[in-house]
């Protein structure tokens, strides 16, 4: 399991992702090519990858994201040391916090 500020990052086997999701539509990159994580709503600073690979977002509005990385990859931020990951599949899950009848994700 890799943890870089609010962003847990852990692998999964591929026989334990969903056909419908390795099937599904990937995320779009951001404009520097990168498969962006999370993106810090205050800072503007992103938690991403770059190289080859798939972002799948999960039903739902916090719903968690399914990273497919065929040749590894790193995973950046300007605040953070990189990380580097072997190839396969990771379930990537913001970190949230609980409000009274409710939770959200917790913002950078």
């Amino acid at each position: 399991m890799y943890r870089q500020g609010d962003v847990l990052i852990a692998p999964v086997a591929r026989e334990a992702v969903p056909s419908h999701l390795t099937d599904a539509v990937s995320e779009p990159r951001d404009r520097r090519g990168r498969l962006v994580l999370a993106l810090g709503e205050v800072t503007g600073h992103a938690h991403a990858v770059d190289g080859p690979g798939r972002l799948i977002r999960e039903p739902g509005p916090i719903g968690p994201l399914v990273l497919h990385l065929p040749e590894g990859g790193r995973v950046v931020h300007e605040e953070h040391a990189a990380i580097v990951l072997p190839k396969g599949w990771y379930r990537v899950v913001r970190q949230r916090e609980y409000l009274p009848g409710a939770f959200r994700i917790v913002a950078d």
